[in-house]
């Protein structure tokens, strides 16, 4: 089966499926922005496309959103054509649609199956708009009319597509039901075998002593620091939590860019804004205690998660972060907000603890108990990381899950 995978960066989500496709026998492709030559990448051959150089145009500031996925689109598409024009016809497309560049897909090979990956069908209404009052849009009344107009890439892709795939119930609980009746959902998988506790792990960060699994450490984690992620709630608790956990390590992971909602005013991080905000609260001693770590590599990130006591993960309701699931697989004590995506995989007082988003004195209060009792810790960590390789495994559940999607797409009648 010839399969033509579409991701602006990819591999992305398909970064297991992709390879475990190819090693079947089946000729796997890759269309992306990521690479600048052509590559092989475990068994898939990577091209790349370009994207053309556009004269400044005036566009409505509700339709830039829409500008740039169109661009998007008929880039690929015309790299796609290229390939058509060599006689390559894919048997199945299997495509992240978010940026756009699958949209004319379906007009260049109308007989190839298409399986998107549903990552988010923007609501309008709360919690998914307007969730923290501290950064409610100035024209609220407004937000509804430009998120129903950033829907327009999941209208023009989800009618020409045979199915969709979402990681989790949450996210594709946000597709219209016309579109969710096709929506399978199936996580991207955690290796549980190699995000594992260990006893013996230690960590050592340049100007710091050694630390090991006997330090009391916290940890807190965003792809980059922002208010999406509960950044601004984490630390406006910090200074209580500094002052009552005395020994505590506080371990801080992520960048200094904009992920997900608003950008910071300019010149500035949220990351500064809101270390600033609590600066005169938290004395030096204490700030020798906080190690921001920014970005770090993959094998330090896993020791993090590992050696960390109790994780604090915080979200307004939007896409579940890997880091918690990995987190809960390395065996560390969870604590975080009680919104939608995380009632997923963390039930109160089963798999972790669970806190209103805004209440600090609830977050530091649960995590000074858990550091507290190590038997709570060890029942809860015991559940999540059993949660984490019963359902969320990467080579024995998640992964066969894909790949029998894959195939029930092939065997779907063509949507016309």
């Amino acid at each position: 089966m010839k399969i033509l995978f579409i991701h602006q960066n990819f591999p992305g989500q398909f970064k297991h499926l992709a390879p475990a496709l190819a090693a079947r026998g089946d000729d796997c492709t890759a269309l992306t922005l990521k690479v600048k030559e052509p590559v092989t990448w475990k068994g898939v051959r990577v091209l790349p496309y370009t994207l053309p150089q556009r004269p400044g145009q005036s566009v409505h500031p509700w339709l830039v959103d829409l500008d740039s996925k169109v661009t998007r689109g008929e880039a690929c598409w015309r790299a796609a054509r290229a390939l058509a024009d060599q006689g390559y016809a894919p048997d199945l497309i299997l495509a992240h649609p978010g940026w756009g560049e699958s949209m004319f897909l379906r007009d260049l090979w109308p007989q190839a199956r298409i399986g998107l990956y549903c990552e988010l069908y923007h609501e309008a209404g709360y919690p998914h708009l307007d969730f923290d009052p501290e950064f409610r849009a100035r024209e609220p009344e407004v937000q509804p009319l430009r998120i129903r107009l950033k829907n327009l890439n999941n209208h023009l892709h989800f009618p020409r597509a045979e199915a969709g795939i979402s990681p989790t119930a949450f996210q594709a609980d946000t597709f219209p039901a016309e579109f969710r009746r096709r929506i399978t959902v199936a996580h991207d998988g955690i290796d549980t075998a190699f995000s594992a506790p260990d006893p013996g792990v230690t960590l050592q960060m340049k100007g710091c002593e050694e630390y090991t699994r006997e330090t009391e450490i916290i940890t807190f984690i965003n792809r980059n620091l922002e208010p999406y992620r509960g950044y601004h709630i984490f630390m406006r608790a910090l200074p209580d939590l500094l002052r009552n956990r005395p020994n505590a390590r506080i371990i801080i992971i992520g960048g200094d860019e904009v992920s997900y909602g608003s950008p910071p005013p300019k010149g500035r991080t949220w990351k500064q804004i809101f270390r600033d905000e609590v600066q005169g609260q938290i004395t030096p001693n204490d700030w020798h205690r906080v190690h921001f770590l920014g970005r770090i590599p993959h094998d330090q990130f896993t020791r993090v998660l590992q050696i960390s006591r109790v994780h604090v993960y915080l979200t307004y309701p939007f896409v579940l972060s890997w880091s918690l699931l990995k987190t809960m697989s390395c065996g560390a004590a969870i604590v975080a907000s009680d919104t939608a995506p995380v009632r997923e995989v963390i039930a109160h007082d089963q798999t972790g603890r669970l806190v209103d988003f805004f209440d600090r004195a609830g977050l530091v209060r649960e995590v000074c108990d858990l550091l507290e009792n190590s038997a709570l810790r060890d029942r809860l960590s015991t559940a999540a990381r059993q949660l984490m390789v019963e359902n969320y495994d990467l080579e024995k559940v998640c992964l066969p899950r894909q790949i029998a999607w894959v195939d029930d797409v092939m065997r779907m009648p063509l949507v016309i």
